[in-house]
């Protein structure tokens, strides 16, 4: 079933020494959902990541993940027994082994979670190497698997990082700003991407590019001061004219 939700935020406040990052923050993610979530710097959008992921901890409100035997409350839990219940985060600067090849990158990401040395002198399981094969199909590094990582482009790197969290079997990736820094033709291939991806998964992408929000957006979620205000298609959000006057700094009209 594609419509029913996978994780919910409700009323979620995260302070940082008496500063209110989040103001009980409502926030609904359903399966198969592309979401970007857009606002001015300073409006929460990498705090609300932080909170699902379990980087930081709120100090009230609710953080509940759809599992198989009903929902879960998040903040309860470490960062990675939120990794292990299925929810993928990439930041914003690509984290990968630029010493190693772009297949024993993959292989490290794996499920498993094996140490660094085991992976690389372990032989990998017929179905691993399909996953793995499959996951470099779906990133656009098909070809690419014995090259180091350190030699690839800044886009190609943030393809690998996005298929090693593939490689973990999420449920739900939270991306930040996945396509900064990339060329016009590296972002139009990573919207591509996100597109492919979304059939099997749920994403979140924190966003500054407008125009690839508009390009690949379905639903745009617009945070500002810690709270949500504006929720919809971009082109409703653009009409709104609390987005227009906090947002683009200026009245509609």
């Amino acid at each position: 079933m594609k419509d029913h939700s996978v994780l919910s935020c409700e009323k979620v406040t995260v302070s940082f020494d008496g500063f209110l990052a989040l103001r009980e923050m409502d926030f609904e993610l359903r399966q198969g959902e592309l979401r970007f979530l857009i606002g001015p710097n300073g409006a929460g959008k990498t705090t609300l990541l932080d909170a699902i992921c379990g980087k930081v901890k709120p100090v009230s409100g609710t953080l509940k993940l759809q599992g198989d035997s009903g929902p879960v409350e998040l903040a309860a839990l470490k960062e990675h027994e939120i990794a292990s219940r299925g929810i993928g985060r990439k930041f914003q600067t690509p984290s990968v082994f630029a010493a190693l090849t772009v297949k024993e990158n993959m292989e490290i990401a794996m499920k498993q979670r094996r140490s660094v040395l085991s992976v690389l002198f372990a032989r990998s399981k017929p179905e691993e190497r399909d996953q793995l094969h499959e996951c470099l199909k779906t990133v656009g590094l098909e070809g690419k698997g014995d090259r180091k990582a350190g030699a690839l482009s800044h886009g190609e790197k943030q393809w690998l990082e996005i298929g090693m969290i593939l490689m973990q079997d999420p449920s739900v990736m939270l991306l930040d700003e996945p396509a900064a820094g990339m060329t016009d033709a590296e972002t139009e291939k990573t919207g591509e991407l996100l597109l492919r991806i979304r059939e099997k998964r749920t994403i979140v992408v924190v966003e500054h590019d407008m125009d690839f929000v508009r390009a690949f957006s379905s639903k745009v979620t617009v945070m500002h001061e810690g709270r949500l205000l504006a929720e919809g298609t971009m082109e409703e959000v653009q009409n709104d004219d609390r987005v227009a006057e906090v947002y683009l700094g200026k009245k509609a009209g």
